[in-house]
């Protein structure tokens, strides 16, 4: 009789079986799993960015769009506008220094509250979870709403508190995007918080134990033991982090009008609808789409390849 799968024979003659462990099926499996997920984004994505990048090859105004006039096909003639355009490169540079300072201050506020639940009891991490999910589940136009609510220089109840008087939060060009950065960070931190804090429950309690032991400070288990194991889960969080807020319309369109006094407080995506919809230049519009766009996927892929190089498993 011979010997069935997954069994071996020895030289005696009785059955054994073998605990080698067997090959998987192959190499496609995850992707047969992946694959319902990807049909919906694909569906979801892949036209709406033909289209953007297609209207930002023709000249596409209003006369085009109401039939009055054809579609000139102008090629990359909407970059080089875009390009030559010294009011791009200003907003250019002030979206990345935004965005930049919302991620790190989200990461700080987000990780430092992760830490702080793991230390309190069960009452106040409850009232804590609560909160930043009442935060994070706000509609963006409300909480700008609520925020310049608070700092308003007639009724608000911060300058009453700081002793301000009727300042305005919003003249100035630092002090309105400090204004809008607060806003974001408040919204955006929750799911930081949630999701690092998940990852801290997975490590093992005696890993923290033996720094502690070790007189390890709280800084201290954080930058040696507990941020090189949640690794994977920054990259996750600092990756949405980066998308979500170099792309921010909301805040800033609401809490500064439209973009601030003479435009002081642009950022890209509030830039792009005002040449697109207040200037009709759709296609002027699209091109900065698309720019955005590659400038998030080379983000993206770059830090994704220096974690790679890091010998990081993502």
């Amino acid at each position: 009789m011979r010997a069935g799968r997954g069994w071996s024979r020895p030289r005696g003659g009785s059955r054994k079986f073998s605990t080698a462990p067997r090959p998987l099926a192959g190499s496609s499996t995850p992707w047969l799993y992946l694959a319902p997920a990807l049909v919906v984004l694909a569906a979801l994505l892949a036209y709406p960015v033909y289209q953007l990048g297609l209207i930002s090859l023709f000249r596409y105004t209003q006369a085009q769009v109401s039939g009055g006039q054809p579609t000139v096909f102008r090629g990359f003639g909407n970059y080089a506008d875009v390009f030559s355009d010294d009011q791009f490169w200003q907003v250019l540079l002030s979206t990345v220094g935004f965005a930049a300072a919302c991620v790190v201050s989200t990461l700080a506020v987000g990780c430092a509250l992760a830490v702080l639940l793991t230390r309190v009891r069960a009452v106040p991490r409850l009232a804590l979870m609560l909160a930043a999910l009442g935060a994070w589940a706000t509609p963006a136009v409300t909480g700008s709403t609520v925020w310049l609510l608070l700092f308003d220089p007639d009724f608000g109840p911060v300058n009453r508190l700081l002793g301000l008087g009727d300042h305005s939060w919003t003249y100035g060009r630092y002090s309105a995007f400090l204004l809008v950065l607060l806003e974001v960070v408040w919204c955006s931190f929750p799911f930081v918080m949630v999701t690092v804090y998940a990852g801290i429950r997975a490590v093992p309690s005696e890993v923290l134990e033996a720094a502690e032991l070790d007189g390890a400070s709280q800084w201290r288990v954080w930058r040696s033991v507990l941020a090189p194991m949640l690794r994977p889960i920054l990259v996750v969080v600092t990756i949405q982090s980066v998308i979500w807020d170099f792309k921010v319309f909301t805040q800033i369109y609401v809490m500064t009008n439209g973009g601030g006094i003479a435009g002081q407080n642009l950022v890209l995506n509030v830039y792009a609808y005002q040449q697109a919809f207040a200037s009709s230049q759709y296609g002027l519009g699209a091109a900065i789409g698309v720019v955005m766009l590659l400038i998030l996927l080379a983000v993206t892929l770059i830090y994704l390849r220096l974690l790679r190089r890091q010998g990081e498993e993502l």
